[in-house]
């Protein structure tokens, strides 16, 4: 048909027909909210480059998922800030450590909350690397066998499922294959299949106390140039046994996710990752624009491109804004 026959702005007319005709919806089960856990009691301490984010202790961690979960949000990424640090990371794998201490004060409250946990080095690290060091480099296969040990500690700790992020090539089988050979079949395993070495990382750092003592993590997180190389990541991934891949960040990537979902078909998560909402945090005190508009833009086009999740510190705003 051709105009003025048909007429496109007819279905935008009123709120209801646009609501009618909304071709991506993002749902509060879309959502995951992640959370930084501390060690002691009484801790909360605002990242002052992530308004409205804390490091929390685990009875205020508690109390944090307990807002979310009445916000509509059922799952958690959590995210450990240790005090104490070695060169191998070996508080990672403790027993206690504080990433345990978190997942069994918030499965014990909510057991039906899904919780995430984050697998990776660099903030239980005396040198802020992803990795196990041999002299200046990460020794990728002893790395390898420490991530194991890590997500199993969590996995009999309670969690749902572990996500390695630290782009070491043969983690998630090595991981797959610990959990396995342990009897922890349910476990799932969510793989940082695509993490670029972004420079949208920044207030994160801040937050898990994890930024590099020396030089940076390019020569094991991707290129943000390569497409190819991201979708080649995922596949190897889900041979490895991953049962859902990531790209991360998400915003400067949509083109990525797109690209990925497409490639994979696989249960797909996109990280909306600190820089990412600091920007929109700052802007928005400076009213430069509409905070809620913002986010939901955001998100919705993180949809859009392919993402089936999304991780994101704005999860329990969204969620009380979409009901």
């Amino acid at each position: 048909m051709s105009f003025p026959q048909s007429r496109l702005r007819r279905l935008r007319r009123t709120p209801t027909l646009r609501r009618m005709v909304r071709e991506t919806v993002c749902r509060v089960d879309d959502l995951i909210y992640p959370l930084f856990v501390v060690p002691g009691t009484g801790r909360r301490r605002e990242i002052s480059s992530m308004p409205g984010i804390f490091q929390l202790s685990p009875e205020l961690l508690v109390e944090e998922a307990g807002r979310a979960r009445e916000a509509g949000v059922g799952a958690v990424l959590l995210f450990g800030v240790a005090d104490d640090k070695d060169d191998r990371g070996n508080p990672a794998c403790a027993e206690y450590g504080i990433v345990q201490q978190g997942l069994r004060a918030l499965k014990k409250t909510f057991p039906e909350l899904a919780v995430i946990t984050d697998v990776c080095l660099c903030a239980y690290t005396s040198h802020g690397h992803c990795g196990i060091l041999r002299g200046n480099e990460v020794d990728n296969d002893e790395t390898c066998r420490q991530l194991a040990a890590m997500a199993l500690s969590h996995a009999r700790a309670g969690a749902d499922m572990v996500a390695p992020s630290d782009m070491m090539d043969g983690r998630v089988a090595a991981i797959r294959n610990a959990l396995d050979d342990e009897g922890l079949t349910d476990t799932i395993l969510m793989s940082y299949s695509s993490k670029f070495a972004s420079a949208f990382y920044g207030p994160f750092r801040e937050a898990a106390e994890s930024a590099p003592a020396f030089g940076d993590r390019k020569t094991y997180q991707m290129d943000p140039a390569n497409l190819e190389e991201a979708v080649r990541e995922s596949l190897l991934d889900i041979e490895e046994g991953a049962d859902m891949i990531m790209v991360k960040p998400a915003l400067p990537f949509l083109d990525v996710i797109h690209a990925v979902k497409q490639e994979t078909r696989f249960p797909l998560a996109a990280y909306n990752v600190s820089g990412e909402y600091a920007m929109i945090k700052a802007a928005a005190a400076n009213g430069w624009l509409d905070e809620q508009r913002a986010v939901l833009e955001a998100v919705t086009g993180i949809k859009r491109a392919g993402a089936d999740l999304i991780i994101t510190y704005h999860a329990k705003d969204i969620a009380g804004w979409i009901g």
